[in-house]
């Protein structure tokens, strides 16, 4: 039986402990999201005190984590997957699907994306664009650009994981066993 490539191994390994790196950063992000809402919900409650700007800042930082994120959990195998055939399969029948639907149908649409997101971002850059839904009234740029970076990072990730559906079509290696995730 053939080999996985060394260096393809490597640059998989490289890429996954990038992403639980990147993963790793965004999941501290929790940090100043619970202290927001705690004062939100202090000061509201306590002091008859509700301010202006925490709700502008928890849903701006839970978007982030949620859009930064994206790439771990495709690491991770947490996205959603209709499991009720696929686990059934054969690692090459598997990694045939898998390799198909990354280079028809993620690679595409992650790419127009990013395309798309990314001059939203700067075009809310250029005209200084701020929020409407509160009196604070913060810019976007910042928020919006945080999506054409989490595209940055899916395409990143994606090229791990077509790099592991492909040795799974041509050899039936699976060069990383996700875990079953339930919720």
């Amino acid at each position: 039986m053939a080999q996985p490539s060394p260096r393809l191994v490597r640059a998989v390994r490289i890429i996954d402990k990038f992403t639980d790196t990147t993963g790793t950063w965004v999941a501290w992000l929790n940090v100043p999201l619970v202290f927001v809402v705690a004062w939100e919900v202090t000061s509201r409650y306590a002091f008859n005190a509700p301010t202006i700007w925490s709700f502008d800042v928890t849903y701006m930082l839970y978007g982030t984590i949620f859009m930064l994120g994206a790439a771990y959990a495709l690491h991770k195998g947490a996205h959603i997957r209709t499991d009720f055939f696929f686990e059934k399969w054969s690692i090459r029948t598997k990694g045939v699907i898998d390799s198909v639907a990354y280079i028809v149908f993620f690679f595409p649409s992650i790419f127009v994306f990013l395309l798309v997101s990314g001059d939203e971002g700067l075009y809310a850059y250029s005209i200084g664009e701020t929020s409407e839904q509160t009196p604070w009234r913060p810019i976007l740029w910042p928020f919006k650009l945080v999506v054409p970076l989490a595209c940055l990072l899916l395409l990143i990730q994606g090229v791990s994981e077509s790099i592991k559906s492909i040795y799974a079509a041509r050899l039936g290696i699976e060069l990383e066993h996700k875990e079953k995730v339930e919720i």
